[in-house]
């Protein structure tokens, strides 16, 4: 019978291989969280410290946007060559090094450079571990665990948040980037030692020595070793950027780019002025502080649902529900303004707005083929990234011409609905 590691991975338990694999990549991720929004809760003590305008600080957290949008488009690509493993250590140094060395920082310059290259390295982070955890487990439960992979940024950001506090008032803004960059750094040879790199891309890439780390890694999953790599050629379906406007993916392929453009804008919107939208909606200062946290926590809770709802009843029609829900929450909350329930409705927010864009991860890393699969995510990322970009700036101008939040989060409905009208009708035939 022709070995097929799909057919493998789908008719087996999950082995303590996968398991570790995929607790790697999440660890992996929640550092991603922890390392983009160490910037935001250092902000106000940098701002204190060194006398700078929220302008310019807006200049460092608009580098590390592009360097997500950068590291997405073109170095997550490579992963394709090198292989997930490699470019997730590569990503893991380029934050853990550039995190700690912001601590040094003495200049806005300074900030920007280093937040640039960090975003570099989680741009790419985001993608390769998408794409291995989509290797890694079967079909029926795929969705689940690849929206649980992803589901590390949040809990990261949390986590981050609820420490930072009290390091930032005790130590200084310097020793949050520190203990931030030590950490990613020491994840380096957890990363060489437990992630294991994907069965698929050494069958269909097979680098040197690839049947014998193919029979390594079989062995481990419980599965008999094999006396020569299957024919399948690795010259089919080269991974490249034109692989994604094929015949069998461009329409798919702009289908998705335009649900995570329009799933972006609204994220990055509602992250980039939640407090300040809270406080407007009449909460208290102290209970806008935790915003961010409800959000996210939120977030984490949301994607979980989606995952596992995803797996029942298919990803397109669950994304699809949880965004048109969302965006009917984000028409009607005047309903809520003048009242503390409120900070409730930010943790639904999460809930959906994260629930359903973490499952366009997922459509992306079920979509493409493992010879451009990284590829494929990282472009759908970087191209979704144009409407991180376009939402929060958008969103400024609105609130500076004093519009109404009600009327902010009406105006925002629009995209959100869009984004889930344009999921249910994602035309791939390897995406339910």
């Amino acid at each position: 019978m022709l070995f097929n590691t799909k057919n493998l991975i789908d008719n087996s338990p999950i082995s303590r291989l996968q398991y570790a694999t995929l607790i790697v990549c999440f660890f992996m991720n929640m550092l991603d969280g922890m390392d983009v929004l160490v910037i935001s809760y250092a902000a106000p003590a940098i701002s204190q410290n060194w006398g700078v305008s929220p302008q310019a600080l807006g200049v460092v957290f608009s580098s590390g946007l592009f360097g997500m949008t950068f590291g997405a488009l073109f170095l997550a690509p490579f992963a394709d060559s090198i292989g997930r493993k490699n470019m997730i250590l590569l990503s893991a140094a380029l934050m853990g090094t550039t995190v700690y060395l912001t601590s040094f920082a003495t200049s806005i310059y300074w900030l920007v450079a280093v937040r640039f290259v960090s975003g570099l390295g989680v741009g790419s982070m985001l993608a390769s571990t998408a794409a291995l955890a989509a290797e890694y487990t079967p079909h029926k439960t795929k969705d689940f665990w690849v929206s649980f992979v992803i589901s590390g940024y949040p809990v990261g950001a949390v986590l981050s948040g609820l420490a930072s506090g009290n390091i930032i008032v005790r130590d200084g803004w310097q020793s949050m980037f520190e203990i931030a960059g030590i950490i990613t750094i020491i994840s380096l040879p957890v990363i060489y030692f437990f992630l294991t790199e994907s069965l698929d891309f050494y069958i269909k890439k097979q680098p040197r020595d690839a049947l014998e780390k193919i029979n390594i890694i079989l062995i481990k999953m419980g599965f008999e070793a094999i006396e020569k790599i299957p024919s399948e050629s690795s010259e089919k379906n080269k991974g490249s950027i034109q692989s994604l406007f094929n015949k069998d993916f461009r329409t798919p392929t702009l289908q998705l780019w335009i649900a995570l453009f329009f799933a972006f804008a609204t994220l990055y919107f509602l992250t980039s002025w939640i407090p300040k939208l809270a406080t407007n909606a009449g909460l208290s200062m102290k209970l806008a502080i935790y915003t961010g946290t409800v959000f996210n926590a939120g977030a984490w809770f949301g994607i979980m649902t989606q995952g596992y709802f995803s797996s029942k009843y298919g990803l397109k029609k669950t994304i699809g529900v949880i965004f048109i829900l969302t965006a009917v929450l984000m028409a009607i909350f005047k309903m809520f303004i003048g009242s503390d329930a409120i900070l409730y409705v930010f943790g639904l927010l999460g809930f959906g707005i994260q629930g359903g864009f973490v499952g366009l991860y997922a459509v992306a890393a079920r979509m493409y083929p493992t010879e451009f699969r990284t590829t494929g995510v990282g472009w759908a990322i970087g191209a979704g990234r144009l409407g991180g970009i376009i939402g929060p700036a958008v969103g400024g101008i609105l609130i500076g011409m004093g519009l109404s939040l009600s009327t902010n989060f009406l105006i925002y409905a629009i995209p959100t609905v869009l984004a889930g009208v344009m999921t249910l009708f994602i035309s791939s035939r390897e995406v339910s």
